[in-house]
């Protein structure tokens, strides 16, 4: 991973074999912000765990294991109770043969590259906590 800065601004390159959430929670930390906005991402991933969450508060997670196109990601990085740098990402992908895969991103391993953006928010605190009866961790603000 390499990345570079102006002002609020961080550009990231994630390369293959790299986690995204991973990439970008060590990112997180490396430069030290506790709230950012992941505004946009490209690339081409691989080994991708996805889903959606239903009715009841309970992700549905799906298998997308040949690489993909990652034509659309956006979300956001928080913080834990504990500290710990959060990734909350959603994403698009479309296969070889260009039927779209959508939802939230469990996981991802860059294939060929990604390229981010994420706004860092300096004014703000952002933390992740339990929420009764789903899994999702909520955000709070500070």
């Amino acid at each position: 991973m390499e990345w570079t800065r102006s002002g609020d601004d961080l550009f990231v390159r994630i390369d293959p074999g790299e986690e995204i959430h991973t990439s970008l929670q060590k990112l997180a930390d490396e430069v030290g912000f506790d709230a950012a906005a992941i505004t946009s991402g490209i690339g081409r991933t691989r080994d991708t765990l996805y889903g959606y969450m239903n009715e009841e508060g309970v992700y549905i997670r799906r298998k997308l294991a040949s690489p993909s196109e990652l034509v659309s990601l956006s979300g956001n990085i928080a913080r834990t109770q504990d500290g710990k740098a959060f990734t909350h990402i959603h994403c698009c992908w479309s296969d070889d043969d260009n039927n779209v895969h959508a939802g939230h991103m469990f996981q991802s391993v860059v294939h060929v590259v990604a390229e981010i953006h994420i706004r860092i928010l300096l004014q703000a605190i952002m933390t992740r906590c339990p929420l009764p009866d789903v899994e999702l961790l909520g955000l709070h603000f500070s």
